[in-house]
């Protein structure tokens, strides 16, 4: 069996993993990337629309992806959001805090056409397409794999290789086989709602808004794009999502507008549908012995208040971060015990904070109580009275919670 060592090994070529080595390669570490993708161009087919926050703009603009995209991000001025059946509203316009936008928002296959282009332009990342199961942790301070190289690969005849690093990092998604081979437990809850994901032509939809409007089986969103469409976003009840899904154009069409109403016109419009369960899952840990969690594989949220990617592009820029700055002290193992404890803690504030927001207002939106709604209309009003809730609540929405990552900060 061929054995080859790293300094660094990524597992798992989505949108994090991706970016991840995106934001290694001026480290100069020997980095290798196992991507479980099938197909061609495995991310170029991801339906789901994305709101990329400020902060994800900033560190994709640096790493060069932005350049790469077929459409540029089609910015988000305004955020308006409601919930069905209560007062009050929350618009808030990005020129009244300073900011020509509060993000944007891109079609997720373009997103990963893009990051696969800049990692395949990284000079020495050795990337194979395959699998990789754990073999252990070996006494001189490496971390074992067992590659299964694909057949098909480009210039790769199926194989198993022997890969050993300092640092694995897992980004293999909710259902990481990395974390569970190293033990970390999850936390988990199913909220009962899935997503119908499309895309809709709107009758008076203002340019450049993102309209979020929450309700008992998840929110409803439509999210600003080029060419005058939207991304359109609708939570169902579980038990009803294959009913709904099985809508003609026409049928889907009328119940959208039900549940988004009117304040962006008449949908015109309708897409390709596509479904997504919302469960929650949330690791226990993000360490284990010279293992990190990045992603989904780290945590798995509910998508209101668009923050899925967001954090995880931030664990992956957080963890760069701490790999420099181990680097420049003097320190060579980048898998050492002390890196991944300040990893671990850079990630804290952010995250805990993040997960909070996500779940409680999942929770909190979608009950009818009377109290919550009460609760929830006082909010709105608070927010639209108080410059100071509404700065702390955009800041959050734009990515700006805790330390926030080198790359993603604002520009001097």
């Amino acid at each position: 069996m061929e054995i080859r060592d790293f300094d660094v090994v990524v597992v798992g070529g989505g949108l994090v993993g991706c970016s991840f080595a995106c934001a290694l390669a001026p480290l100069g570490l020997a980095v290798g990337l196992v991507d479980a993708g099938t197909g061609s161009t495995p991310l170029a087919a991801d339906p789901r629309k994305l709101a990329l926050a400020a902060a994800s703009l900033n560190a994709l603009g640096r790493l060069g992806v932005l350049a790469r995209l077929a459409t540029p991000p089609t910015p988000i001025e305004r955020l308006h959001v409601s919930r069905e059946g209560d007062f009050g509203v929350l618009s808030v316009a990005a020129r009244d805090v300073g900011r020509e936008a509060f993000g944007g928002v891109v079609l997720a296959g373009d997103l990963g056409s893009a990051l696969q282009q800049a990692v395949a332009a990284l000079p020495g990342l050795v990337s194979v397409r395959g699998t990789a199961t754990a073999a252990g942790v070996a006494d001189d301070g490496y971390r074992a794999l067992d590659v299964h190289v694909s057949p098909g690969d480009p210039g790769t005849a199926a194989s198993v290789q022997r890969w050993r690093a300092r640092l694995v990092v897992a980004a293999d998604g909710t259902h990481s086989p990395l974390r569970a081979s190293a033990g970390i437990g999850v936390e988990t809850h199913d909220y009962g709602q899935t997503l119908i994901v499309t895309s809709v032509r709107m009758g008076a939809a203002t340019p450049g808004t993102a309209y979020e409007r929450l309700t008992a089986t998840g929110p409803c969103a439509l999210l600003p794009m080029a060419g005058g469409r939207h991304g359109a976003l609708m939570g169902v009840a579980t038990d009803e999502a294959d009913a709904v899904m099985a809508l003609d154009d026409r049928a889907f069409a009328e119940a959208f507008q039900r549940r988004a109403g009117w304040r962006a016109g008449a949908v015109r419009e309708v897409g390709a549908r596509s479904a997504w369960p919302l469960r929650r899952l949330v690791a226990t840990s993000l360490v284990a012995e010279r293992l990190v969690l990045v992603g989904n594989a780290a945590q798995t949220i509910h998508p209101i208040g668009a923050q899925g990617f967001n954090l995880g592009l931030r664990d992956a820029l957080s963890l760069v971060d701490v790999l420099a700055e181990t680097r420049t002290s003097g320190a060579s193992d980048p898998g050492a015990a002390p890196v991944l404890a300040a990893y671990e803690d850079r990630r804290g504030i952010d995250r805990a904070e993040t997960l909070a927001f996500s779940d409680g207002l999942a929770r909190v939106t979608a009950s009818e109580s009377p109290w919550h709604r009460l609760g929830r209309s006082l909010g709105f009003a608070a927010m639209n009275l108080d410059a100071g809730l509404r700065a702390g609540f955009v800041a959050g929405a734009m990515g700006f919670r805790g330390r926030v990552p080198t790359l993603a900060r604002d520009a001097a």
